[in-house]
């Protein structure tokens, strides 16, 4: 039985031939054609949704008159795009810059670096932007050569600054708002830096006014060489007013008639626009100076000894106190600023040459020079703009007493730091 397996397995089949594959495709062929009754019997018509066309039309003899409509393209969102609303109206009593601690109205450019785009964007701002503000006297300003402030304007910001601060506060509710907006009790806080008050910042505050009655404000950097401008500016743009200041920290008070629900409105930048052409700083020769004597005046200002260190995002009060009596003892004086911008050194030599007075020698190596000039006078009957003021009024019971005046003049001794590197 084993020996007939294993000859049937190895038995060899005949190849196929041409002919009988081709009997064999025409038998199937047969078998199909007399089977087509189960073709008929089982077949079934597809269903409109496989049919070839995607709308096959089941009358041919009607058309159909309805068109499809054209997707409209898709336009992603703008804030440029206002769908056809009014433009926003203030009725701000000042005009709208950029920053206003960084800019004087005083000083006119002599020309703008780009076109008169307003940073409000296309009609969104029913004032016209000349380039440097958006001026609230006459909307069709269209130089800047024509800018000129309304004195109406400064007497309608006094008025409604006294409406809105009412009547002025007592020592102890000073102190206690003073208290809550110390760092150990609140993180509120906003940031005054390189460029100053900016214009979007008064929405900060009047955000912060929402929460609090009085807001805490850190200032840094370049606006810190003049406080006095920072403390009048912030009083006079937001018509609060500040009850306590500790070098460059202050305590921004609201008022005590301010209303959150009637906050003014205050329409934002979209982005920060070109500063204006300004003369230079630094001439090729310094007035009533030769050539000669310009050159070696500047290699003898990089030569003195620095007067002090001015660090990136420091207070800067005491500088021009430092400076003045610098100037009793040497005619140049030279302020160290590695690390700091360009544009940093061009804004702090500027504020030096009008606050000191002084003359400015160069810019060169991160250095400021500065000299003192030929008709050099100190300054006897200024006061300086302390960096710790009590903000106190003794006719209202607020005058603080010798022992705190004099324990603030202590501590002011400690706290007094311009960003010297330590």
């Amino acid at each position: 039985m084993f020996v007939f397996i294993s000859r049937t397995s190895r038995r060899r089949w005949p190849p196929l031939s041409l002919s009988s594959v081709r009997q064999h495709l025409l038998y199937s062929s047969a078998t199909t054609t007399s089977s087509s009754n189960l073709y008929d019997k089982y077949s079934f018509k597809p269903p409109i949704s496989l049919h070839k066309s995607p709308n096959p039309n089941p009358n041919p003899d009607k058309t159909s008159t309805t068109t499809k409509k054209a997707k409209t393209p898709y336009r992603p969102p703008s804030s440029l795009d206002r769908g056809g609303a009014k433009p926003t109206r203030s009725d701000l009593p000042f005009d709208f810059r950029f920053s206003y601690t960084e800019s004087d109205p005083a000083v006119r450019p002599i020309g703008l670096r780009e076109p008169k785009y307003s940073p409000f964007g296309p009609d969104r701002l029913d004032r016209v932007w000349t380039g440097v503000c958006a001026p609230a006297v006459d909307p069709r300003v269209g130089s800047v050569e024509d800018e000129k402030e309304d004195p109406k304007l400064e007497e309608k910001r006094a008025k409604m600054r006294e409406r809105i601060l009412g009547e002025p506060l007592t020592s102890a509710e000073r102190k206690a708002l003073v208290d809550r907006c110390q760092r150990n009790r609140t993180k509120r806080q906003i940031n005054l830096g390189r460029d100053g008050l900016t214009h979007n910042m008064l929405n900060d505050i009047h955000n912060h006014w929402k929460h609090s009655e009085a807001v805490r404000i850190k200032c840094m950097g370049v606006p810190t060489v003049d406080m006095k401008r920072v403390c009048t500016q912030l009083e006079d743009k937001t018509f609060g007013k500040i009850i306590n200041r500790q070098g460059g920290v202050l305590v921004l008070y609201r008022g005590r008639n301010y209303n959150p629900k009637k906050r003014p409105a205050i329409p934002l930048m979209l982005w920060k626009p070109h500063d204006p052409v300004y003369p230079r700083l630094i001439k090729t020769t310094i007035d009533g100076l030769s050539i000669e004597e310009t050159k070696e005046m500047r290699k003898k200002g990089l030569a003195v000894p620095p007067l002090t260190k001015l660090a990136k995002n420091g207070y800067y009060g005491s500088l021009v106190p430092m400076v003045r009596d610098a100037f009793l003892a040497s005619e140049l004086v030279r302020i160290d600023c590695q690390g700091l911008e360009k544009s940093d050194l061009k804004k702090v030599g500027c504020k030096l040459r009008d606050l000191v007075p002084c003359v400015l020698v160069t810019f060169d190596k991160e250095q400021i020079v500065v000299w003192r000039g030929n008709d050099y006078k100190p300054i006897e009957a200024d006061r300086f703009f302390l960096d710790r003021d009590p903000f106190d009024n003794p006719d209202n019971d607020l005058f603080s007493g010798p022992e705190e005046q004099n324990s603030d003049d202590e501590s002011n001794q400690h706290d007094l730091h311009f960003g010297t590197s330590r």
